[in-house]
């Protein structure tokens, strides 16, 4: 018995119409999926603000990057004047630090309670993407993230996601800040400049300063759907806490 064998010609052809195949799947899907279009894609909390709500923004975020930097700028100074060594001058860039730590804590503790405070002008609201725990350096928050990446994945709701991710930040707040005062207390005590205790300073920092940031991405989050009736209310409550962290003690020591 003869077995029958494609030519050369048939076999291309088969290899043709496999691969129109392909190419007509890939096209479908890539319209199914809409990818590969010139369109933007906007992420959660970036939209455009409306004029009036970006100022709301800038005076805020202007305060918050202002001690933030001022806040790092010390410590940078601090880590030369150890360095150098000049340990007296380490130490004194170390209790300005500290001051300006307790100024930034109160400015963001104050904007998470506002924006849990006019939550409700949003029902619909979105969380930001998730925290990625790699991106934090201390014990302190890689812990609270693993509870936070459970729990955050079980909540089906986006308001009451919105509401875990302002809790979140609030704990990680007054965890960093209760741990920098520890940090501060002990080397104002003993004198103790090992490298172990500075590098506290560092992680610490780090994360708070990353902190600071995602309440800023969560109180843009919360503008960017607010109705503007509720805005006057809003601004009030900013003016508010602008003032009194401007009030806020120099020094953290008594708290």
């Amino acid at each position: 018995m003869k077995c029958w064998r494609q030519t050369p010609i048939v076999e291309g052809m088969d290899w043709v119409l496999g691969g129109m195949f392909l190419v007509a799947v890939g096209a479908v899907l890539r319209l199914a999926l809409r990818m590969g279009t010139s369109a933007p894609q906007r992420t959660t909390g970036t939209a455009p603000l409306r004029p009036e709500l970006r100022a709301v923004y800038n005076a805020i975020g202007q305060e918050v990057e202002t001690h933030s930097t001022i806040l790092g700028i010390f410590l940078n100074d601090a880590f030369d004047e150890r360095d150098a060594p000049r340990l007296d001058m380490a130490w004194r860039m170390v209790e300005l630090s500290a001051g300006e730590w307790s100024r930034l804590a109160e400015i963001v503790k104050g904007l998470l309670n506002t924006l849990t405070k006019h939550l409700t002008h949003c029902p619909a609201i979105a969380p930001p993407p998730r925290l990625v725990t790699e991106h934090f350096k201390s014990r302190i928050m890689t812990d609270s993230l693993r509870v936070y990446e459970l729990l955050d994945r079980l909540v089906l709701h986006s308001s009451q996601r919105f509401q875990l991710r302002v809790r979140l930040l609030r704990r990680a707040v007054e965890s960093l800040s209760k741990e920098f005062r520890h940090t501060y207390r002990y080397m104002e005590k003993t004198q103790d400049h090992s490298p172990e205790i500075w590098a506290r300073y560092d992680l610490y920092f780090h994360d708070f300063d990353l902190i600071a940031k995602e309440t800023l991405l969560a109180f843009r989050t919360l503008l960017a759907c607010m109705p503007s009736e509720a805005l006057g209310d809003l601004t009030v409550d900013l003016h508010v806490l602008l003032q009194r962290g401007a009030r806020t003690p120099a020094e953290p020591v008594s708290r």
